[in-house]
């Protein structure tokens, strides 16, 4: 296990305590039969198998046009820049996608499933979610191509404003509390994943004022939706968590679509879709 695998799992690991702690973790008020499992499941299909085979398989493929490090040379905010675009900015896009055509949405689904929020459901995703997504694949070639130290850096940097992001200690809320903060509350809640911002994403009720189901895609950034048109500022939290009117699954659906197929209701998927 690398550092920065090592940092991102301590990282992981003092928010779950912290959960622990305050809103509890092993049990959610809202947590249905089978969600503590798809939670641990996804995680660990993350970790010890799409991950790596991205990673490595776009190395793979950038090995077939370049030379290991061509990029090695190029400035660091260059190559920072090169990871924005696509690493996270083709995050949103497939973010973004999922919640738009049906076959990525049945691969997206279990993280909309949940009806809370944790550090917990981070990774919660099918297998073939993470195993396709283009950026991962691109960091991956990134990496063999020379930005391997800046991508440690990055990457830590990210995951800890995603898991801040999902989880339901509002490390936003007292900040916004304090007036002198509001200029950079105004900022950072436009540059980067909020709780606010990202809870807003996972509400339950398009009718609450607050959920943005079809928008505050962002993972590290928010700005892409800012600047692509798909945020929602509130500074609120919805009261509930999930998607409306979603029809019944299985654990193994959630994990293995389309390997294992749950009996739905005709049209279920189209509902799903249209909700926002």
């Amino acid at each position: 296990m690398e550092t920065k695998d090592i940092v991102v799992l301590a990282i992981l690991l003092t928010v779950a305590l912290i959960e622990a702690c305050f809103t509890g973790f092993f049990r959610k008020a809202a947590q249905k039969t089978g969600d503590g499992l798809v939670d641990a499941l996804s995680t660990a299909a993350l970790m010890l198998v799409s991950l790596p085979l991205g990673l490595l398989g776009g190395a793979f493929i950038a090995s077939q046009f370049a030379a290991r490090d061509a990029l090695i040379a190029l400035p660091v905010l260059a190559q920072l820049g090169l990871l924005l675009v696509f690493d996270d900015m083709m995050q949103y896009w497939w973010h973004r996608l999922s919640h738009s055509a049906s076959w990525l949405y049945k691969l997206h689904r279990p993280h909309h499933n949940a009806e809370y929020m944790s550090v917990r459901m981070v990774y919660r995703n099918n297998f073939f979610y993470y195993l396709l997504m283009p950026s991962l694949w691109f960091s991956g070639a990134l990496v063999y191509l020379g930005l391997g130290p800046v991508y440690a850096v990055y990457v830590v940097v990210k995951m800890a404003v995603i898991i801040g992001a999902h989880s339901d200690v509002r490390w936003d809320a007292p900040l916004y509390r304090i007036k002198w903060l509001s200029p950079l509350m105004w900022l950072l809640e436009r540059t980067i994943s909020t709780p606010a911002t990202h809870s807003a994403h996972h509400g339950k009720h398009a009718a609450d004022g607050i959920t943005n189901y079809k928008g505050n895609f962002g993972n590290l950034l928010f700005f892409w939706d800012v600047l692509f048109g798909t945020a929602k500022i509130t500074r609120r939290y919805p009261e509930s968590f999930g998607v409306e009117n979603l029809p019944p699954t299985t654990v193994g659906e959630q994990l293995l679509w389309p390997l294992l197929r749950a009996r739905l209701e005709r049209g279920g998927e189209a509902s799903e879709l249209a909700r926002g």
